[in-house]
């Protein structure tokens, strides 16, 4: 296994909480459910689960917390599997500390945001990646300008891909027309789709991997449609794709670490609820989501 290759479908794994009023908001990670999760994924096909990313709901948890997942997920996928352990942070010192937790604890590589809470500058974005990636584990670079309000455009990513060890970007600006651009401006960059519901149009542009949300419900068919696109066979994909893709649009939305678990409820595995900031979906909400989720379900053969 080609562990500095950091594609195929990765996903970014929903945290199970149990209740538990001493815990944080009420709730403690259920630690043995989250390494059941991570196993069941890889099992069924994915290639292997990203830890504390925004969906694993980093930013609610103590140091102690974000530590134990990301070693509650290596300790969990082991061999069969690679392991990208989100490091973000406000600062690279913050940001770093936690990639070198990371190699400490075994992980593939690390998914790594700009500095979170602040509208960073070209040379500090770079300062920031710099960090990180001097500690030797192959970086992802994660692009979020909706959330970090820094845009990774093409030309940007054409420096970032100059430091050594990045490896790879998620991009979740929505532009599929990024794709090819990140290719021809940094070659050796892999870009990896980062928005579930422009998935197949990434993968069709050359992505050779997929961040993924939505199949923390459906990982089977997420693998299946991941090898479809990648194959090039272009009709199957887009039978298989269609029917999730209303469901998969929540996984560009603000609830959508919200609506995944309620995804993830709806067939039978632990979602359950958010840590603040987040709370419950609204009536209205839940009721699109279980429409969303209850048509691609029947698509899939599986309600």
């Amino acid at each position: 296994m080609n562990t500095r290759d950091l594609g195929g479908v990765v996903v970014a794994a929903a945290l199970p909480y149990r209740a538990d009023d001493t815990a944080p908001a009420g709730l403690a990670v259920d630690y043995d459910a989250y390494a059941e999760h991570c196993r069941w994924l890889v099992e069924n096909g994915c290639r292997g689960v990203g830890p504390n990313g925004s969906l694993g709901e980093y930013s609610s948890l103590t140091d102690d917390e974000r530590r134990r997942v990301a070693r509650t997920a290596i300790e969990a996928v082991g061999t069969d599997g690679i392991v990208v352990v989100g490091v973000h942070g406000p600062g690279a010192h913050q940001a770093r500390y936690w990639a070198e937790a990371a190699a400490e604890d075994g992980a593939h590589g690390v998914l790594c945001l700009p500095p979170t809470l602040y509208r960073a500058n070209r040379g500090e974005v770079l300062a920031h990646f710099e960090a990180v990636a001097s500690v030797g584990l192959p970086v992802m670079v994660y692009n979020n300008p909706f959330d970090t309000k820094v845009d990774l455009t093409p030309d940007l990513l054409a420096e970032i891909a100059q430091i050594d060890n990045v490896v790879a970007v998620k991009e979740f600006s929505g532009d599929v027309r990024r794709v090819l651009e990140i290719r021809e401006r940094a070659p050796g960059l892999a870009v990896i789709g980062g928005a579930d519901d422009v998935v197949l149009e990434s993968l069709l542009m050359g992505a050779s991997g997929w961040f993924a949300g939505f199949p923390n419900v459906f990982p089977a068919e997420s693998a299946r449609l991941f090898e479809l696109a990648t194959a090039g066979k272009l009709e199957e994909a887009r039978a298989l794709y269609e029917p999730l893709v209303a469901a998969f649009r929540w996984d560009s939305r603000t609830e959508f670490v919200q609506a995944i678990k309620l995804g993830m409820d709806m067939v039978g595995r632990r979602g359950g609820p958010c840590r603040p900031p987040r709370g419950p979906l609204s009536d209205v909400h839940r009721e699109q989501v279980r429409a969303d989720m209850g048509r691609a379900l029947a698509a899939l053969g599986v309600a």
